[in-house]
């Protein structure tokens, strides 16, 4: 029985999984910036080679 109680208090498991989450949103929107980014600088730098 104490054991099944301690098992339940224990969050540290669950804190850990959300630190991870948290990190996987980050960088999912770190790439989808620098992705959108990327291809801006591309269209700007086809523009300016089109018109040398």
């Amino acid at each position: 029985m104490k054991l099944v109680a301690r098992f339940v208090k224990n969050e540290s498991g669950a804190t850990a999984i959300e630190y991870g989450l948290i990190a996987a949103l980050i960088s999912v929107a770190i790439i989808g910036g620098a992705t959108a980014l990327g291809t801006g600088l591309n269209t700007l730098f086809t523009n300016i080679d089109g018109q040398l």
